[in-house]
């Protein structure tokens, strides 16, 4: 019998318990955020790319900012980079924050500043792709699509004893299999926090499709300290910065380059009486 045949030959009773067993945990040990609060599509957006790759915890109270900064996609599409950086800043992967902003102008441009709830359109705007395409509308909108993600699919694995190498497309077809009608929201909240607190990624033993690497001293991590040191400064000498950062194994006319590359930073003549080049975070 293929994973498939198992998938469509599941028994009602069989994923009535699961849905059981999840909701019931669910109920005793519910966790609250404030994008839970809202089901507006933009403040839904800005979570789940927050939230890329980046825990729940860190995240809170970047999130409150932000929307107190950024109360919607026509504040975010006319704010300056340096703005938009400077909030992400403790949030890692800073190219998020910029493909956050490119889609906020996209969306003013293609949909009058108003985020589209249909996953076809969203996973064309930068920085979506298959599970934020879905997890937008099922938190703002409740649409009934299944989002996987890694704790979906651990929890998957683990519960229905399927190999890890099981493909996406079976993993996403056991999941929208599973999926409630009409509580789309609350079972995908229910998942993740059934993930988070109880079938971790330590308890189970499986491991993510991709794993981070070690952030401290990696290329990553010079990139972010650069970055963030850019934010605070009007520009930064190449010569300054190859003092601070020049035993940077990487490289750094590497790390620049790949800054200047992403649209991060440009790198230009001095305008001071010293001449020579500069860097500075791209207005």
């Amino acid at each position: 019998m293929t994973r498939t045949t198992m998938t469509e030959k599941m028994s009602e009773e069989i994923v009535a318990l699961f849905r059981e067993k999840v909701f019931d945990f669910y109920r005793d040990n519910r966790r609250t955020f404030p994008w839970r609060e809202t089901t507006d599509r933009y403040a839904v957006m800005v979570s789940e790319i927050m939230l890329q790759q980046t825990q729940a915890e860190r995240v809170r109270e970047k999130f409150t900012a932000w929307m107190e900064r950024f109360t919607d996609t026509w504040s975010l599409a006319a704010a300056s980079q340096r703005d938009v950086l400077t909030l992400w800043s403790g949030l890692g992967y800073n190219s998020r924050g910029q493909r956050l902003q490119a889609c906020a102008k996209m969306i003013v441009g293609r949909f009058e500043g108003i985020v589209p709830a249909d996953p076809e359109e969203l996973i064309k705007l930068p920085g979506i792709g298959e599970y934020t395409c879905r997890s937008i509308p099922v938190f703002a909108d409740n649409l009934d699509v299944a989002a996987v993600d890694t704790n979906v699919r651990r929890i998957l694995i683990h519960e229905f004893c399927l190999p890890e190498e099981t493909p996406k497309a079976d993993i996403q077809r056991l999941a929208e299999r599973l999926l409630p009608e009409g509580r789309s929201r609350d079972w995908h909240n229910a998942l993740m926090d059934y993930g988070a607190r109880h079938l971790t990624s330590r308890r189970t033993g499986i491991r993510p499709l991709t794993k981070q690497s070690k952030f401290q001293g990696s290329k990553r991590w010079y990139r972010g300290r650069l970055l963030k040191e850019l934010i605070a400064v009007e520009h930064m000498t190449l010569e300054e910065a190859e003092e601070k950062y020049g035993s940077c194994p990487w490289g750094l006319s590497e790390i620049i380059s790949g800054l200047v590359r992403e649209g991060l930073v440009d790198e230009t003549d001095n305008p001071g009486p010293q001449g020579g080049r500069v860097v500075k975070i791209k207005d």
